[in-house]
């Protein structure tokens, strides 16, 4: 699973790669988490406001943080797929 944190390393976007690193060690997943910060490459995922989220290369959030629970929920919903 990869797993790419969307945004200009705010301390938002910091926060939001916390609680995604936290949520796979929680989860036992295996999964890479990486930290995009290039503008240029937000747009090519159509997200106009960070932080986002994107997994497996699908936009699951964009604009807020969202809770622990709810990044666990993401990844899990996305393992179905």
């Amino acid at each position: 699973m990869n797993i790419k944190v969307l945004g200009p390393g705010c301390a938002n976007c910091t926060k939001l790669e916390g609680i995604i690193k936290e949520a796979v060690k929680e989860l036992g997943v295996e999964a890479t988490v990486e930290k995009v910060t290039d503008p240029a490459d937000f747009m090519t995922y159509g997200i106009m406001r960070t932080p986002g989220i994107v997994i497996n290369e699908e936009v699951k959030s964009a604009g807020k943080v969202p809770s622990k629970e709810q990044v666990k929920k993401m990844i899990q919903d996305s393992m179905k797929n």
